[in-house]
């Protein structure tokens, strides 16, 4: 979501609370909005899906900043926001990271990236990301290398629970 977009001040919003599930009025969404939610948002839940589509310019806020509407009451015009917690099955290889599918996703989604912005931090294309993702194919040795860097540079650690693979 790009500063200047229309439900950015929300995303922002979400991206900087720290806390596992938030609930806000419509009243406090439209303040940081600086404007009023549509009435499909009052009168429809499903206005409140998290589907990512280009249409859904909305949810793009709350599910990028790793978030799901987990309810909402229409009667009330709350919506309550609870973080994404997902599990990723990182593989571990003398104590470094197997640049696989998972990992490569957890690493992207740690750094709050599309695959096309981690492509282009990458200097890859977008399919390749997509491809790592879905296993297609593993990044080679050297590329292996700078994901190591990068994620070194992002803070990202592995889950305590990642699987260890000793040959």
């Amino acid at each position: 979501m790009k500063p200047g977009s229309k439900y950015y001040p929300l995303f922002d919003h979400l991206q900087h609370c720290g806390q596992a599930e938030t609930t806000l009025t419509f009243a406090e969404i439209e303040a940081m909005l600086g404007r009023s939610l549509p009435q499909s948002a009052r009168d429809r839940k499903n206005w409140w899906s998290n589907r990512e589509t280009p249409g859904a310019l909305q949810s793009g806020a709350w599910v990028g900043a790793s978030y799901h509407v987990k309810s909402v009451d229409l009667d009330q015009e709350t919506v309550t926001f609870g973080k994404v917690q997902a599990h990723y099955n990182i593989q571990l290889k003398d104590g470094k990271v197997v640049w696989q599918q998972d990992a490569i996703r957890a690493l992207r989604k740690h750094m709050s990236l599309t695959q096309m912005e981690f492509s282009e931090q990458l200097g890859v294309r977008r399919q390749t990301i997509s491809e790592w993702e879905n296993g297609v194919y593993d990044p080679d040795r050297s590329t292996s290398k700078f994901l190591e860097l990068i994620a070194k540079q992002a803070n990202f650690e592995v889950p305590p629970d990642a699987s260890t693979d000793e040959e």
